[in-house]
């Protein structure tokens, strides 16, 4: 089992800076992925960008050049820096890691909103 919880959320002006923060606590050893998603209200949630053991990142077409996945060496937390953000940025960011067999464990979420 791992436990999962967002900080860092919060009211920024767009073009601002923000970077959330997931810790993560039990077994961490056991986590390949971690992953940042989005859920803009009114809307499906969306995958964000991820990072895979060996540091391996991915992010989507809509955040490229604007935030960034970092972690933890040891795997107990992983960020996600937030730069030039956008109204169309808000939503709540949930953090997501994957573990051995598939597993996916989830956060409860931190809200994001970016005022024009």
């Amino acid at each position: 089992q791992v436990q999962l919880v967002e900080s860092g959320g919060g009211l920024v002006q767009a073009g601002g800076p923000l970077r959330l923060s997931c810790a993560a606590s039990g077994d961490i050893f056991s986590i390949k992925a971690m992953n940042w998603y989005r859920q803009a209200p009114g809307k499906q949630r969306e995958w964000v960008a991820s990072l895979i053991s060996g540091d391996d990142t991915n992010y989507a077409d809509f955040v490229k050049g604007r935030f960034t996945i970092s972690r933890d060496i040891d795997k107990s937390a992983v960020y996600l820096q937030m730069n030039s953000l956008k109204p169309e940025d808000t939503g709540v960011y949930y953090c997501s890691m994957t573990a051995k067999g598939g597993v996916d464990y989830w956060g409860k979420g931190t809200l994001v909103t970016v005022s024009p």
